[in-house]
C-alpha cells in the first residue's frame, strides 16, 4: 500500500508549491515530505504501510487556513488523495 497526493491552489489556478504534508497514524507521524514545482508529492509513504486509519495533515500557505487534515481508511493498494485550496475554501477527494 501506498500514498500520494497533490495539492492545487485554485485561487492561483497554479500548482501549491512548498506545502509541507503529514501522514500519521494514531499520534505517531509515519511520514512526511514537501510538494515539489508540480504541487505533487509522488509517494508520500511506500510500500511498507499497513491497512487502517490514517490522518494527513497539510499546512499551506493560507490566509485563512493553518492546517487541513482528513481522516482516511486505507486498504490494499495506492492512493491518491488531493487537496484542492482557494483562500477560503477547500476540497479533498480520492484521485487516481
Amino acid at each position: 500500500m501506498s500514498i500520494s497526493t497533490h495539492v492545487l491552489d485554485t485561487g492561483r489556478g497554479e500548482p501549491a508549491r512548498g506545502v509541507t504534508v503529514e501522514l500519521f497514524r494514531g499520534d505517531d507521524l509515519v511520514a512526511s515530505g514537501e510538494t515539489d514545482d508540480d504541487g505533487r508529492i509522488a509517494q508520500l509513504a511506500g510500500d511498507d504501510l499497513g491497512p487502517g486509519a490514517y490522518r494527513l495533515v497539510f499546512h499551506p500557505s493560507s490566509p485563512f487556513f493553518r492546517r487541513v487534515e482528513v481522516e482516511v481508511e486505507l486498504g490494499p493498494g495506492h492512493y491518491h488523495v488531493p487537496l484542492l485550496l482557494a483562500p477560503y475554501s477547500c476540497a479533498i477527494y480520492r484521485g487516481s
